[in-house]
């Protein structure tokens, strides 16, 4: 394989689909629901602004170290130079497993789905073709990634745009509903009270809130392959924030108040209870359409994600260095190929170990995206501050993190929260369980295996110059 570098083909209108096509998938689209019926319409409504909140924190603290040191292991670089190796090392097999969990999943999903319209064909048939679309998509090209992306993106971002013209404006009572009802303006918010559950509910799903918004942090992993990182990823960072707030928000307002009061739950989507609501024609064939390219979408940046992970960690010596080479047009194939088969193991899991290995993974999973948020929250904390020891001027950064000590410190406080209130929720606790003594098990492997990798790769140099 003939080794090359890393091509910068990513524009910042790439960049900003490829964090909008990580954030919006299958939580948005199907698992507003559950939040809906614990924390109740007003809760929920607080819970995505909070949520929204957080990750503007983050991506505040991104900003500044993605602008400074573009690298494509991104938060795991961050976090191996300002908090320790150990830390870089665990956040980086966090964030692998939270992928390759997901694209176990959405393989599964889209079969199934695609058996709506094509009921005799078997699900590991379309499943399979899905796997080798999604890879031939991440081995070939770094820009032919980016351009599907942004296409599978578009058409999240218009359904999105849809819904909420078309929810408000059957709200305000200019699309009449199709029951023949009045407009409801405002009044469902109030129904049951605002917090059925109590208040403390809002933070016992504030996880699964921050597990919707996951993704946005892609813009940190695709720096190290942008055009011109310095104006490209703070206008991505900009636009995505500001996006994400308007659409999910937005969304939740409009679910909020249309989604009947027997709708809620996870069996099926919300969007298609309340299209079926409004009116619209073939609501559900055209949202199983919609959930079909946020599935692939998602696993389309979930496996660009997964691969660049584990190259950063092959590429600084700490597992085999054999996932760091990259191919003529850049890509890591190895990394791209292995991480796909972490992918199918998670499926396989799925089927064989549903109750035990796959509960686990995916509790993991769960628990991970907020870990590493707080490591970028962190990291931003230790890297400004190391900065100024060592004299450097403050102006010389081309993005500023605004209102440092309270950015990095609030961020990191509001998904620790998170992490807290989830230990007060019995379906959720289990991430607790497994993932704790994940991380544990990262730290402990790190600190057993830290110097062989860079004695093997030093031992290789020695004798190919002797």
């Amino acid at each position: 394989m003939k080794e090359g570098t890393f091509r910068r083909k990513m524009e910042s209108r790439h960049i900003v689909m490829l964090s909008l096509g990580g954030v919006i998938g299958t939580g948005l689209f199907l698992s507003t629901g559950y939040t809906l019926e614990q924390a109740g319409r007003v809760g929920t409504i607080l819970s995505y602004l909070v949520g929204a909140l957080a990750i503007y924190l983050v991506m505040l603290c991104l900003g500044e170290l993605a602008v400074h040191m573009p690298e494509t292991g991104a938060f795991h670089s961050y976090a191996t130079k300002y908090i320790g190796s150990g830390t870089g090392y665990t956040v980086a097999w966090l964030y692998w497993l939270t992928w390759t969990v997901a694209l176990g999943s959405e393989f599964t999903a889209a079969g199934l789905l695609m058996q709506r319209w094509f009921t005799d064909v078997p699900v590991w048939l379309f499943s399979a073709l899905f796997v080798v679309m999604i890879l031939g998509i991440n081995v070939l090209t770094v820009r032919l990634f980016a351009e599907v992306e942004f296409w599978f993106s578009a058409v999240k971002v218009l359904t999105i745009l849809v819904f909420i013209v078309l929810g408000t404006a059957a709200i305000v009572g200019f699309l009449p509903l199709a029951d023949g009802s009045q407009a409801p303006l405002l009044a469902p918010l109030t129904e049951g009270g605002l917090f059925p559950n109590g208040a403390f509910a809002i933070l016992m799903t504030m996880l699964a809130v921050n597990f919707a918004y996951s993704g946005t942090e892609l813009i940190g992993i695709a720096a190290g392959e942008a055009v011109d990182p310095k104006r490209t990823v703070p206008l991505a960072i900009r636009t995505t924030v500001f996006r994400l707030v308007l659409f999910f928000v937005g969304t939740i307002i409009v679910l909020a108040i249309l989604l009947p009061n027997d709708s809620k739950g996870v069996l099926e989507s919300p969007f298609v209870a309340v299209f079926e609501r409004i009116g619209l024609p073939f609501a559900a064939d055209i949202m199983n359409f919609v959930i079909l390219t946020a599935i692939l979408s998602a696993a389309n940046s979930g496996l660009y994600a997964a691969s660049r992970m584990l190259w950063s960690l092959s590429d600084q010596r700490m597992i085999t260095p054999y996932f760091s080479k990259l191919n003529a047009s850049g890509v890591p194939t190895r990394a791209v190929l292995f991480s796909m088969l972490g992918g199918l193991l998670a499926l396989f899991s799925s089927v064989y170990a549903p109750g035990s290995v796959y509960i686990a993974l995916v509790s993991i999973s769960g628990l991970a995206v907020v870990v590493v948020w707080m490591s970028i929250s962190a990291s931003q904390f230790m890297f400004r501050k190391r900065y100024l020891q060592e004299g450097h001027d403050l102006n010389d950064l081309v993005y500023r993190t605004p209102w440092y000590l309270f950015v990095p410190i609030l961020s990191f406080l509001m998904c620790l929260a998170s992490l807290i209130g989830i230990a007060f929720d019995p379906t959720q606790r289990v991430a607790l369980y497994f993932g704790v003594p994940f991380i544990a098990v990262c730290y402990i492997v790190h600190h057993l295996t830290k110097t062989s990798w860079k004695r093997s790769v030093e031992d290789v140099k020695e004798q190919q110059s002797s």
